[in-house]
């Protein structure tokens, strides 16, 4: 049976495609969306750039027909501005302010209560990706669902870790120690197995025999580790993972390399020390470009002073306390007249690489699970001849009101390049900063 979905105003905001997300279903929008999505239209950010695109999506149906009759969509189904079933009375009686989200679900409630005096009655469905929005339209008695539709992975246990641990024979090991290599063919594994995947060969018959090993880039081999655990930038890797993350970021051959973890695991570090190596050192990048999106944790603190450096530097600060690290600095400003001194290091806000061409480059984007699939998208397709671009960051960790850990740009990158031989992940778990913050991590 077709069903009638009502769209809240953050699902088009959160991706103006779900307007064809629906199948052969019918989708409403109620008028007081697109009021909504017109106060939005001038934003200069994400959510701005989804309400201009939702409002010439709508403009191009309308070529179809008028929107408040319904037009068809390319998937069979119908869309309809509603302009009646506006009726706040039934609402009203539950929650007395006459706010958006009430309007909404005055209308999602009223086309319920329309389908009840139907012989052929259809299932009404408020689509919304606000949590309270879900929970009221559950008190009045309706079916709600959040949008899921652009999600890459159905929930965070799922999420491609970059590694896998095997139980083998002994002799599997042995064989690898002797030959440094193993067909994949032969191991006859029941796990799908990634280019620059890495796996953990462990003893079957439990002692403590093991072997670090990773994915060939055309798949067919398991090969040793090229890089020794020597220290990069003063920084050895503490366990297996880092170690992962070190061959991913230090091979020239995989110039796109996404990094996950909890906080503390070491993610920004490792990035950062791989990057001085590979452009003070071996000179094989002509710079070091450094990026987070400026995404507030709480409350903003508003306008700050100052030219844009000093605007930027409440913003960059993780990623200069890193750097202090490396440069074992003493005193307070040492860092900044050691980066204006060596002149290679750049530090940015991802407003400012839109619209760049980026050529030879070593590119580090921090906290990339506050990004969309689009900006992204964005980031990624500015990476020039070359360079190498590293995006990393926690999924569990996002202060972006509409994206969570199945739907934010990181993981979506993660998934959709886990099969390409240009690109390699692994997924921090162990924390390294200290004991606190592994408990801390752990715990909260």
């Amino acid at each position: 049976m077709n069903k009638i979905f009502v769209l809240d105003t953050n699902v088009l905001l959160h991706d103006p495609n779900a307007l064809f997300a629906f199948k052969d279903n019918e989708v409403i929008i109620p008028a007081v969306v697109l009021e909504e999505i017109d106060s939005k239209k001038r934003n200069a950010d994400e959510i701005g750039r989804n309400a201009r695109v939702v409002s010439r999506l709508l403009d191009g149906l309308r070529e179809l027909g008028h929107l408040h009759s319904g037009v068809p969509l390319p998937n069979g189904g119908t869309l309809k501005v509603e302009l009646n079933h506006r009726s706040f009375l039934k609402v009203q009686e539950m929650f007395g302010e006459m706010s958006n989200d009430n309007r909404i679900l005055a209308v999602a409630l009223n086309y319920s209560l329309e389908q009840q005096d139907l012989d052929t009655q259809k299932p009404i469905v408020l689509v919304s990706k606000d949590v309270l929005v879900r929970v009221k339209a559950d008190v009045l008695g309706l079916m709600t669902e959040d949008y899921l539709s652009d999600q890459s992975v159905r929930s965070g246990d799922e999420l491609y870790t970059g590694y896998q641990t095997v139980l083998v024979h002994p002799a599997v090991i042995d064989e690898f120690y002797t030959y440094r290599y193993l067909q994949i063919k032969h191991l006859q594994l029941q796990m799908k197995l990634y280019p620059h995947e890495f796996v953990i060969l462990k003893d079957e018959m439990g002692t403590s025999k093991s072997a670090l090993l990773k994915v060939s880039a055309d798949g067919t081999k398991l090969e040793p580790l090229y890089l020794s655990n020597d220290p990069v930038w003063g920084i050895t890797a503490r366990n297996a993972q880092q170690r992962m993350g070190l061959e991913l970021l230090l091979n020239d051959d995989i110039p796109l390399v996404t990094l996950s973890g909890k906080a503390g695991t070491g993610k920004t570090l490792l990035a950062l020390a791989s990057g001085l190596l590979k452009v003070e050192d071996e000179r094989k990048y002509k710079k070091l470009l450094i990026a987070r999106p400026v995404v507030p944790m709480g409350k903003d603190i508003g306008y700050l002073p100052g030219e844009k450096e000093e605007k930027l530097r409440p913003w960059m600060q993780p990623i200069y306390d890193n750097l202090e690290f490396l440069f074992d600095t003493k005193k307070s400003g040492d860092i900044d007249k050691i980066l204006l001194g060596m002149g290679s290091i750049q530090v940015e806000a991802l407003t400012y690489i839109r619209g760049r061409s980026i050529p030879g480059q070593f590119i580090i984007i921090d906290e990339a699970q506050n990004l969309s699939k689009h900006e992204v998208k964005t980031i990624v397709s500015r990476v020039g001849e070359g360079s190498k671009i590293v995006l990393m960051g926690d999924p569990e960790q996002i202060d972006h009101p509409y994206l969570d850990s199945a739907s934010n740009g990181l993981t979506y990158l993660i998934e959709r390049f886990k099969q390409e031989t240009i690109s390699g992940h692994v997924m921090l778990e162990r924390g390294e900063r200290s004991k606190l913050a592994q408990v801390a991590a752990d715990l909260l």
